[in-house]
């Protein structure tokens, strides 16, 4: 790898870590250090932080280890902390919320069904659990009446190349004996390797990935007529299937393709779909199929354009997660490693191509997909303007600047004489947030007149080009030195940061490092060569 040079002090030592082997969603910590060697910046008590990302769910339990008084996975100090979370990400944490939720969203697929006393079943492993239930169910932690989860623990590895087929297997083969008992009008499996795998940069395992989920849709359509089960074949977003950037490095991020959008039943001619569709119309196209009107709350319209003869009314929607579609075979591993199964149904049944990403599903426009908004869509049935579209907006328009919910934070900080602290991932555009974000409260801070702001960051947005996090850091440090009442004091992986699958010693060492100050040490004498 060429070396590049930076001219920031923890964008340096990010450079360090790279030549040591460590990218930026598994960056050991690094915090700034005075020339005593004491650690810049830690996070004591009274002091107020904002917590800038969204998204939510990998965010909750970092948040409880910073301010739960009952939180008892490792050793934590009382804090008092004024906290504010950029969204909601738990409604039971107890911070204030710049950008709440703007309603509830009613009538989801699992919701409306439930109602109509269908019984509805969730099939997916713990890696993906929390899209295929919160996200959609419409952003809701509850689980509805006659709605039944089986979620297969994965695997407990810190390195999941390991076990590229993850738990495929397992899923399917609950799959198949839910269907055989016939007890679920509507079973929604989610298949997970082609998106976690596919954000690794080792080819094979991408490819052994792609075989495995090929092999278990195999197994589980074969059941599925069997049993007497109408398939809806989709997924939420692609990955593999542009996984070269144009110059030939490898492109591990999410991307703007449409996903496949197959119907399977014991029928073949009489059944036709329309195109042009998007993930808004599946939920729609269940209810269509079961002979059910639509909810007034949902949008999106049936993608059946015939019906005739179509009996069977249970049916299983089969999320390929990370499975896109890209004719073209330039860097595409789906077509490189062949899909043997794939090929089959899309050749003989009813097939299309659906929208997902940018904005027809709330996003801005020309943006890649990603789980949260795939699934989010799948169930609602209708458009969801993302926090991520809310967000730049009231940047763009002043709102950000005087939101309630910030300038709280900001007075108790005040009227305590203690510290804020903003912690955020650091990636131009990433599904958790964004660097404009950090720098927008980095202003916001300045121009209410604070004097002591620490930053911290967390890095590793899927799909960045290589070194891409200390081009970024070097950035927010540059725009902190300009700001001088701001500095940037700390810096991990994501890896670490953000875990939604109780992993609490990573939790710990970024606790330990926003906290009590523990990582590799950078001296803040560097940044009197800023220029």
């Amino acid at each position: 790898m060429k070396p590049q040079k930076y001219n920031t002090p923890l964008a340096q030592a990010i450079r360090e870590a790279y030549i040591q082997g460590e990218s930026d969603e598994d960056l050991e910590p690094i915090v700034l250090v005075d020339t005593h060697n004491h650690p810049i910046g830690r996070i004591q008590k009274n002091d107020g932080l904002i917590f800038a990302n969204i998204r939510g769910e990998r965010e909750v339990e970092l948040t409880q280890a910073l301010i739960s008084p009952q939180f008892n996975h490792f050793n934590t100090i009382p804090l008092n902390l004024s906290m504010t979370t950029m969204i909601e990400y738990h409604p039971d944490l107890a911070v204030n919320i710049a950008f709440p939720p703007t309603s509830n969203l009613a009538n989801t697929i699992t919701e409306f069904l439930t109602k109509q006393n269908k019984r509805v079943l969730k099939c997916v492993e713990s890696e993906k659990a929390i899209h295929l239930t919160y996200f959609f169910n419409g952003k809701q932690h509850k689980k509805f009446m006659h709605e039944e989860r089986i979620i297969i623990p994965s695997h407990e590895t810190e390195n999941l190349a390991e076990f590229p087929e993850m738990k495929s297997s397992e899923v399917a083969d609950a799959t198949i004996s839910a269907m055989r008992k016939g007890k679920f009008n509507l079973i929604v499996t989610n298949i997970s390797p082609c998106d976690v795998m596919g954000h690794i940069e080792k080819k094979e395992i991408v490819g052994n990935a792609i075989r495995a989920v090929d092999e278990q849709l195999g197994r589980i359509v074969t059941s599925a007529i069997d049993f007497d089960y109408t398939v809806l074949i989709t997924a939420d977003h692609g990955v593999a299937e542009s996984w070269l950037y144009p110059d030939g490095s490898v492109d591990t991020g999410h991307t703007s393709n449409p996903v496949p959008f197959i119907l399977v039943s014991d029928l073949k001619t009489e059944l036709e779909l329309k195109d042009g569709g998007s993930l808004i119309d599946v939920a729609p196209t269940i209810l269509d199929i079961m002979n059910l009107h639509k909810p007034q709350e949902m949008e999106g319209k049936t993608l059946l354009k015939v019906k005739l003869g179509l009996t069977s009314q249970n049916i299983l929607l089969l999320i390929l997660d990370g499975w896109g579609y890209n004719p073209d075979p330039y860097g595409n591993l789906f077509l490189e490693y062949g899909t043997p199964n794939m090929d089959r149904l899309k050749n003989n049944f009813p097939f299309t191509t659906l929208i997902a990403s940018g904005a027809p599903l709330g996003m801005p426009d020309r943006t890649v997909g990603n789980s949260e908004i795939g699934h989010l869509h799948m169930g609602a049935g209708r458009r969801i303007v993302s926090d991520r579209v809310r967000i730049f907006e009231a940047i763009e328009n002043g709102d950000f600047f005087v939101n309630p919910a910030f300038l709280e934070t900001i007075d108790q900080v005040k009227k305590k004489k203690s510290a804020l602290h903003i912690l955020g991932i650091i990636s131009f555009y990433s599904s958790h947030g964004s660097i404009k974000y950090l720098e927008s409260l980095m202003e916001l801070a300045k121009k209410e007149d604070l004097r002591e702001i620490y930053v911290h960051g967390m890095l590793g947005r899927r799909g960045e080009k290589p070194e891409a996090g200390a081009r970024y850091v070097n950035q927010l440090e540059l725009k902190a030195w300009e700001i001088q009442t701001v500095k940037l004091v700390s810096i991990i992986g994501r890896h670490w940061a953000l875990d939604r699958e109780e992993n609490w010693d990573r939790i710990k060492k970024t606790y330990d490092l926003l906290v009590h100050g523990k990582g590799k040490h950078v001296n803040q004498v560097k940044y009197h060569k800023l220029t």
